[in-house]
């Protein structure tokens, strides 16, 4: 949600700015600018646009915008509609201050009722009232001046800073919205995360909430709130620019669907252990003694991670025998949860950033729980905040849609259950039946991939239909709400997904010949359950597709389509029957003209409340 990116050095900004706008465009926006301060370090110059950043750079053709030192921004609207005036950077009265910021500031309009009577504003947002803020505060340091201006803030902001009469100099703050600074030769990068610079360093210095950096040519100095410098590590980021790239696939999102037979094997790599039978992931950071005493899990996840999360629910249930909740994290902190030493809490997350999981994470804590995280990005927040915990390394995901970090999520979850329960109740033998299957996973996904073809000719057969409904049992519920999500996601078709035996009570009243039914029927020990929901289906002459296991010829005579994928472990099917869930919208969205890796409204980071 929002991307900042912001440059000081040797080399021109505007063409590194442009760039890193592009590298966040997954983040989701709907205006960008760039500011960037001229050759001469006199004045600074501003363009903004509505729309795409290809209409930011061809309005950029008619200007002339030389310099080293320059911030620019893609805006997904909050406070003010999507208008050029609304659209960041934004200034101070005299053009002196200029201000990107993501996050929301909540006592706004307070501060902008008191600084009008001697400051003129030019747009609706909350933003404007920062560059103000320094532009009172302004006395010759632009540091002071940011600090003393945030001390009236109530919000959340990652901000980055240029000043007129400060020209070799970008100020970076952060509370709450997530920063990176890029440290090169002699010069540095600023961004709402990695992307932008990994074409420049890979080396980073992650913000944490209550700092602000000082960027000079020379140096990064950065101090808290209280003025104390804080020495700060710099860490090395394994992944390049070459992993963001489509690599010659038409979309990011298809591109990362069918990265995910390799980056499970990441996931997986050096985590099982087949002769014990077990997963063993490090980064819990608990003693067994510690892991015996867990009598409740919580997995605290918003949208696909919440699906991801509840195939975790199974697992641990099934594998650990550990009472296991899922939480929405947006409603976790106002239900009062009760929580005691006993509960595990994980948050889930492909970006590690998302602030209702932030901030259900803290409560929780609070509360005296364990808490642990399980998220794609590395040096995330939510990776520095909790007391453990562990990477998925699917790679950067750079489709709004998330595809390979739900199976990858799926996977460290399911192999959290297994060290769980090897250590409660899981036998060897059983333990070693989980591994196995997991070492076959990779080639099974790649097997199931092959059905992209036959999937986009479906596709092209129900492209007309206006509604879905998924259907899914036990394990395979989620798979269904994932499916559901994509399709709604991308293609912006309405579905909705239901377990199987809930149809009946309900939803049931909307089969017709109109309205198209996804199931998923695989051979487990629910299949006889949701082949009688399959036949309520076909008594209501809805329009079937069903994905079934590989050889299930009965299946052929209860749809109108099949998808066959490979047999595997119940627990891990829905690693597998997701893939043609993800394909069928992926190829819906695209025979329908939608912008698949950038759908409308959406935002790949949700970074507020």
């Amino acid at each position: 949600m929002c991307g900042i990116v912001g440059y000081i050095g040797k080399k021109e900004a505007l063409p590194i700015l442009i760039k890193g706008l592009r590298r966040l465009e997954y983040r989701g926006y709907d205006s960008a600018g760039v500011a960037v301060l001229d050759a001469d370090n006199v004045t600074v110059k501003r363009v903004r646009a509505v729309g795409k950043i290809d209409t930011l750079a061809e309005k950029l053709k008619a200007e002339t915008m030389a310099g080293t030192v320059g911030i620019a921004h893609t805006r997904w609207a909050t406070h003010g509609g999507v208008t050029e005036d609304n659209a960041h950077p934004h200034t101070d009265c005299s053009g002196a201050v200029t201000v990107v910021h993501n996050g929301i500031i909540e006592n706004y309009r307070e501060l902008k009722k008191r600084l009008s009577t001697k400051h003129v504003f030019k747009s609706e947002t909350d933003t404007e009232v920062i560059a103000h803020l320094i532009e009172a505060h302004y006395k010759g340091d632009l540091r002071l001046a940011v600090e003393m201006a945030l001390t009236h803030v109530q919000g959340t902001y990652g901000l980055v800073v240029m000043h007129r009469d400060s020209p070799r100099k970008i100020v970076a703050a952060r509370l709450g919205s997530p920063l990176v600074i890029g440290v090169g030769d002699k010069e540095y990068y600023v961004a709402s995360d990695t992307s932008p610079m990994l074409a420049y360093t890979q080396q980073v210095i992650f913000l944490d909430d209550g700092e602000i950096a000082e960027l000079t040519d020379s140096e990064v100095k950065i101090v808290n709130h209280h003025d104390q410098k804080i020495d700060k590590h710099t860490e090395q980021i394994d992944w390049d620019e070459a992993a963001a790239q489509t690599n010659g696939f038409a979309h990011f999102m298809l591109k990362e669907i069918f990265d995910q037979p390799t980056v499970i094997k990441d996931a997986l790599r050096g985590r099982l252990q087949v002769e014990e039978g077990t997963a063993h992931l490090g980064g819990l950071n608990m003693t067994e003694e510690q892991m015996h005493k867990v009598r409740r899990v919580i997995l605290i996840a918003c949208g696909t991670a919440s699906y991801a999360a509840m195939v975790g629910k199974y697992a641990f249930e099934r594998l650990a025998g550990i009472p296991t909740e899922i939480d929405v994290a947006s409603e976790f902190r106002y239900r009062d949860p009760i929580i005691d030493p006993h509960t595990l809490v994980f948050g889930v997350s492909q970006s590690g950033e998302t602030a209702d999981t932030l901030a259900a994470l803290r409560e929780a804590k609070r509360k005296g729980a364990y808490v642990r995280g399980i998220v794609n990005v590395v040096g995330s927040t939510m990776a520095r905040e909790t007391d453990g915990g562990t990477y998925i390394h699917a790679g950067p995901e750079l489709a709004v849609a998330s595809t390979k970090a739900y199976t990858n999520l799926i996977a460290v979850l399911i192999m959290y259950a297994l060290q769980f329960g090897r250590t409660n109740r899981v036998t060897v033998a059983t333990g070693q039946r989980v591994v196995n299957a997991f070492l076959e996973i990779s080639e099974k996904m790649t097997r199931a991939l092959k059905t992209s073809a036959a999937v986009r000719q479906i596709a092209e057969k129900y492209r007309g239909y206006k509604n879905f409904l998924f259907l899914g049992r036990g394990i395979n519920y989620p798979v269904a709400l994932e499916g559901s999500l994509k399709m709604k996601e991308i293609s912006y078709i309405h579905s909705e997904a239901y377990p199987g035996g809930e149809m009946k009570h309900g939803p049931i009243a909307l089969l017709s010949p109109e309205f198209p039914v996804v199931a998923i029927l695989t051979k487990n020990q629910l299949y006889d359950k949701m082949r009688s929901n399959i036949e309520e289906i076909r008594a209501r002459k809805a329009p079937l597709i069903l994905i079934a296991t590989e050889g299930d010829e009965d299946a052929r005579a209860l749809a109108d389509d099949v998808i066959f994928v490979p047999q595997t472990m119940e627990l891990l099917e829905p690693i597998i029957n997701t893939i043609p869930l993800q394909l069928f919208a992926y190829h819906m969205a695209v025979l329908l003209g939608k912008d698949v890796d950038r759908p409308r409204n959406l935002a790949k980071s949700v970074t507020v409340e």
